[in-house]
Parts: C-alpha cells; structure tokens; sequence
C-alpha cells in the first residue's frame, strides 16, 4: 500500500491535468473564449503549492535549479515529488522514514494545490455542464476526474496522518475505498448544491456560501486550535480553513473528532435547508 497510494496520486494527477488541458482547448475551438479565459484563471491559485514546493526543496538542501524551476512552473513540480517518493519506495535500501517525510511533503502539497486550483475548476466546469451546456462531454469529464481527484487529496492527506500515529499501520484497502466514497458523495453533493443554487439565483450563491464560511471561521477560532502560534497568521488560518469546510471537512485536531463532525454536518444541512427554503 506504500507504493500504491502514490501510483494512484500521481495517475489522478495525470488525467485531471490532461482533462484540464482537453476543456482548455474543447473552449478555445468552439470560440468561448468567456468559460475559456475562466478555466486558464483556475491554474494561477495552483502556483501557491508550486512556490511552497520550491521552498520545500531549498529548505531540504536541494538548490533548485533551472530545471526544477521549469518544472514548477509547468506546475510539473509535484509530478517530480511523486517520482522521487515512488523510487525511494522501490529502492531495496531506501530509508522508510525518508520515504515517509516524503509522502507527506507531497501529499500537504497535493491538498494544498486540490483546494485552491482543482476546487475552483471543478465548480466552473459543474456550472457549465448544469446551467449552460447540459449535453458536454469534455466539460463533464472534466469535473468528474476533477472531483475524484479532489477527493483522493483528500483521503491521501488521511492516510498519511494515520501512517504518523505511533502504533498505527497503513489503513487496508477497503478503509480507503470507504474514504473515497465518502469524500466523493460529500463533495459532490455540496458542489451540486451550490451550482444548482448559482442557476436559480444566481450572484446570491456567494451570500449563502459567505454566511456558512463565517460560520465555519467562527467556529474554528472558538475551538483554539494551537497549530498556528502567532494570533494574525492563527486568524488567517482559521478563515482560509473556513472556507475549505464550506465544502468538506478536514480533521486539524488531535482525538475523537465525532463531536466536531456533528457540528459540521449540522451547519452543512442548515445551508442546504436555508438555500432550498430562499
């Protein structure tokens, strides 16, 4: 299971990015320049995972090179790192915490870049495929890679905390499978439910969304999470992590999280019962 979970990663990665590159060009050809110009702006918040992944490097004693600097800006930067954790897996004498400092750059990496470049997309191409061209292939292929990429981040990011845990090994393959489906179904009913929001109501969608991820930054902020020391970067995490529960939930507190889980799904169908009722 050490080398599957990023042979899966890196494989998701692939054909999200080529389905990416298909939906580019699919609007470019058929002259929409409007969704096209939309889908190049959903690449830029990506380079924020490039950038820290650079600084990842330099901070390990890689001096980036013109080369690595090439592929990062290709936004090919955490292709390398999956490369890199899957020969250091395969090598007979290759260190397992190495391997596993690793795995975990490139899995925070990962999330990271799924949150704030393959989200936005997939939520643009589920407006386009609901709202204005119910019958496109290459738009819906799009977000459903899209979001099942998203939420293998999601469940490798989980695996990998697991491997953290003194004492606990490598979730079996059906825990994982039982991750996956639970991220996708969660996932994808909160994107339909915004985009279908978006379709009849259209600009007020973000009032809705606002409303839940004050909520949400709130909420996390009363809970005095210790994992950002100073109090304006602490703020800041809080609001950037409410938004992500906007759409999903990410465990960032060690212990039984039941408690918060329920607290979440319970403001989750307040939002949809408020947007149904609007």
């Amino acid at each position: 299971m050490r080398g599957a979970v990023p042979s899966l990663s890196l494989t998701l990665l692939a054909a999200e990015s080529g389905a990416r590159l298909c939906a580019i060009i699919h609007y470019l050809v058929r002259g929409q320049l409007g969704w096209f110009g939309l889908t190049i702006a959903c690449l830029v918040p990506g380079y924020a995972a490039q950038l820290l992944s650079i600084l990842w490097f330099r901070a390990d004693g890689h001096a980036p090179g013109c080369w690595l600097l090439a592929l990062h800006l290709l936004q090919l930067g955490l292709w390398k790192r999956y490369w890199d954790v899957l020969r250091a897996a395969a090598e007979a004498g290759g260190a397992a915490g190495e391997v596993l400092a690793q795995l975990g750059d490139v899995c925070v990496l990962r999330l990271l870049e799924a949150l704030l470049q393959t989200l936005p997309h997939l939520l643009l191409q589920a407006y386009v495929v609901v709202a204005v061209d119910p019958a496109g292939f290459i738009p819906g292929v799009s977000a459903g890679l899209s979001l099942l990429s998203l939420a293998w981040a999601l469940v490798s990011y989980s695996h990998f905390t697991c491997l953290l845990k003194p004492g606990h090994l490598s979730p079996p393959a059906a825990v994982i499978l039982c991750l996956l489906l639970w991220r996708t179904g969660m996932l994808g009913t909160r994107v339909l439910a915004l985009v279908l929001f978006a379709r009849l109501y259209s600009f007020w969608v973000f009032a809705v969304a606002g409303v839940h991820w004050l909520l949400m930054s709130f909420w996390l902020g009363a809970q005095q999470t210790d994992i950002v020391a100073q109090p304006c970067r602490w703020r800041l995490f809080n609001c950037l992590l409410g938004a992500v529960y906007v759409f999903c939930y990410i465990n960032v507190r060690p212990g039984p999280s039941r408690n918060r889980v329920t607290v979440f799904y319970a403001v989750s169908t307040w939002n949809v019962l408020y947007s149904t009722w609007m």
